[in-house]
């Protein structure tokens, strides 16, 4: 086997670790999606055991993204990103990005009037830029409101929340780097 070939099995357990993670989800809720054994789950994000496309199948559908990016597999030379939205919390996804360092996303937050804020942590760092709609950015003890063409960053790690300040839908684009890398872009505070 080629270094390359033996360069991407070991970075197979890494990703699927990291997007495991990405989506909140709990080897047990993993387990419980995709009817594989937890304790395979695990060996297989440790890189003790290796995939069959029977596991690789399931996983690439709960993550909903392509089998070639769930395996790392190189481009072929298409440049094209193929949206697939995904839908978590009430909110929708787009990915503008391939998995990987920071990553772009399109998000489209409905109103939900008889929903408290929860206000979250996680690792990372945030780049939001509001395109219509109102944003409300709860971050820490501050309340922020965000309209179109303004955007704001943040770490992750400071308690925050986002969802419109109104009844509708509010759309943005997100960058969001998993390791707390920053978009090298800075907002302007007023």
């Amino acid at each position: 086997m080629s270094t390359e070939k033996k360069d991407l099995l070991a970075a197979l357990g890494p990703r699927l670790r990291q997007l495991r993670r990405r989506h909140d989800l709990t080897l047990a809720e993993l387990a419980e999606q995709t009817g594989i054994n937890e304790s395979t789950l695990s060996r297989l994000e440790g890189g003790t055991r290796k995939p069959t496309l029977e596991m690789l199948l399931p996983l690439a559908e709960v993550y909903a993204v392509p089998l070639d990016e769930l395996v790392g597999a190189p481009r072929t030379g298409d440049p094209r990103i193929h949206l697939k939205p995904v839908t978590r919390d009430g909110m929708t996804f787009v990915p503008l990005s391939r998995p990987g360092g920071v990553q772009a996303h399109k998000l489209l937050i409905p109103p939900r009037p008889d929903t408290e804020p929860q206000l979250s942590t996680h690792e990372g760092f945030e780049w939001v830029y509001v395109l219509s709609g109102r944003l409300r950015l709860l971050l820490g003890d501050q309340r922020v409101i965000l309209k179109p063409g303004e955007a704001a960053e943040f770490d992750t790690h400071v308690p925050h929340w986002l969802g419109p300040d109104d009844d509708r839908t509010v759309e943005l684009l997100i960058l969001f780097g998993a390791q707390g890398e920053r978009a090298h872009l800075k907002a302007r505070t007023t």
